[in-house]
């Protein structure tokens, strides 16, 4: 049986005579890799290393700077914690809140102590050591809920009940302990070698390797502006009465969602009205507006213009896109492709001296680029600003310092928007941020931009390579977080998603992620009706109907 094997860009023929596991071969290979893989896609089917290989196929080893191998590390990383826990502490009830300090931020239901947290991180060490098998089988509802029921785990049980449209699923088990993952998790224990704990605030951080280093946990840094964020979003999912998916589904399935849209939509625009508050009374004339791809950074920018004309102010909206080079002027990245993506890729003297002479009262020729001949063209624009009107500037470099370097900082005000997911699946799986991103970008890649599921899948390891270049080391440089994200926002994409991702052939390499996608919407019940969202809303600008962005 001929096998093809692709593993850290090398392209292999392996012959072999009997079943095996995708671990068992890639043992017998005996290669020096750089770092430990974690899954494989089969086909363009992802799978675990522990599936049999029974016919001739393609096999694609993956380690954890692939997006999903970095999920399938801290999956099984949770899994080890909550045994760990279990094994200190007893049945205390654990919670993985969200993404925090290059970690995750988890709850227990007890008090916390260092020494406690000493204990955990030691059992976690003992578990790796063990190299312990980490078994997955498939079990119908009925046997899912009755384990649910007698571990107390109220969430999964009601999360079971509004299930409509799976009949069984599958489940990892651990010494005994058994616990539901969408996700593939790894083999064996012994895969989750790089790990710490570390308390912070109420609860404890789960600290992992980044996807861009993957033998080492990355240095702390604390971002207090980020759990400040998901401390609002918490806050606003007991408004709402919504704390996990299955209180989501009820308020679906039983057609009570119209105030759920009304009250998001009333906390989101109470939120913009404080900011524009802040930025009157601070006198702030520079407005800065970043965030990754698919945050609603245009609809943003323009629900806040005119909460800044309610009280008084005219602000003038800054696109930094017009400030590209020219097209013959961009520097190249390392593929030697044109790098669109980087601060060197604006004309930043052009923008400053523009910025410093409209803060002076001057009248300033403002460019358009040209997209189609790249070049900037003059004569389009002529413009002066008011004594105390504000600018409003918006793009991917707005908090990188280099890109308003000539503007004292005084003037500034700085926002990082971004959808947060707060709303988890359950206690053990969260919902990443990455993901409801990608959802959005699909869709408005398809209703606006005439592109298909495949093409939005194949640029999205590029974006966000991008945006960890470019975004995401500029979020403490903010004055204020912003979250765009609404609870119910996932149910309202499905409908626009599903067909999309659907589509996505087997035969094709982004067939993978499509079903990966898939795998967590299955969660999720489908709000077909979604004329209640208001003209104005954020999330308009990816289902479409928006009157902000045209």
């Amino acid at each position: 049986m001929n096998i093809k094997v692709i593993i850290d860009q090398k392209v292999l023929e392996v012959e072999m005579d009997e079943r095996k596991t995708a671990e068992e071969i890639l043992v017998e290979l005996s290669l020096d890799l750089p770092y430990k893989v974690l899954l494989c896609k089969v086909d363009n089917t992802y799978r675990s290393l522990s599936h049999k290989i029974t016919h001739p196929c393609t096999i694609e080893y993956l380690d954890m700077r692939n997006n999903y191998a970095w999920l399938v590390y801290q999956n099984s990383l949770v899994f080890v914690y909550k045994k760990a826990v279990k094994d200190v502490l007893g049945n205390v009830k654990v919670a993985i809140e969200n993404s925090l300090n290059k970690g995750l931020y988890t709850t227990l239901k007890t008090s916390i102590t260092k020494e406690m947290i000493f204990a955990i991180e030691k059992r976690m060490r003992e578990l790796v050591d063990s190299k312990l098998e980490i078994v997955k089988e498939r079990v119908d509802l009925k046997e899912l809920m009755d384990l649910s029921e007698n571990a107390l785990d109220k969430e999964r049980t009601r999360l079971i009940h509004s299930l409509s449209d799976i009949q069984d699923i599958e489940i990892y088990s651990l010494q005994g302990m058994k616990e539901l993952f969408y996700s593939i998790l790894v083999p064996n224990t012994s895969y989750l070698a790089h790990f710490e704990l570390v308390p912070y605030r109420n609860g404890i951080l789960l600290r992992f390797p980044h996807s861009s280093i993957p033998n080492e946990v990355p240095v702390y840094e604390d971002q207090k502006l980020l759990y400040d964020a998901f401390s609002e979003a918490t806050r606003w999912e007991r408004l709402m009465e919504v704390n996990y998916v299955s209180d989501l589904n009820e308020k679906i399935r039983d057609g009570k969602y119209e105030d759920l849209i009304m009250l998001q939509e009333a906390l989101h625009e109470k939120k913009i009205s404080d900011i524009a508050d802040v930025i009157k009374r601070e006198n702030k004339r520079i407005i800065l507006i970043s965030g990754p791809s698919s945050s609603g950074k245009t609809s943003f920018a323009k629900r806040l213009c005119i909460q800044l004309q309610v009280i008084g102010l005219k602000p003038l909206y800054l696109g930094t896109d017009d400030y590209f080079v020219d097209r013959d002027q961009t520097a190249v990245d390392e593929n030697g492709e044109k790098d669109f993506e980087s601060i060197g890729a604006v004309d930043v003297d052009l923008f400053n001296a523009h910025l410093n002479a409209l803060l002076s009262g001057e009248r300033v020729d403002l460019p358009k680029y040209d997209f189609i001949h790249g070049i900037k063209r003059l004569g389009c624009r002529v413009v002066s600003l008011e004594r105390n009107q504000p600018i409003i500037i918006e793009g991917i470099h707005a908090l990188n310092g280099t890109l308003t370097k000539g503007v004292e900082d005084r003037e500034k005000y700085k926002i990082y928007i971004s959808p947060l997911t707060q709303l988890n699946i359950d206690r053990s799986n969260r919902i990443p941020t990455t993901d409801a991103r990608m959802l959005r970008r699909l869709v408005r890649d398809y209703q606006f931009r005439g592109r298909d599921a495949v093409a939005t899948i194949q640029d999205w390891p590029k974006v966000r390579k991008g945006e960890d270049r470019n975004i995401f080391p500029f979020i403490a440089e903010a004055d204020i977080f912003f979250n765009t994200n609404y609870i119910y926002e996932i149910a309202v994409l499905k409908k626009y998603a599903l067909p999309l991702l659907k589509s996505v052939e087997r035969s094709q390499k982004e067939y993978a992620e499509a079903q990966r996608m898939l795998s967590f919407l299955k969660f999720f019940e489908t709000m077909e009706e979604d004329q209640m969202i208001a003209n104005n809303s954020i999330l308009r600008e990816f289902i479409g109907g928006s009157v902000l962005v045209k």
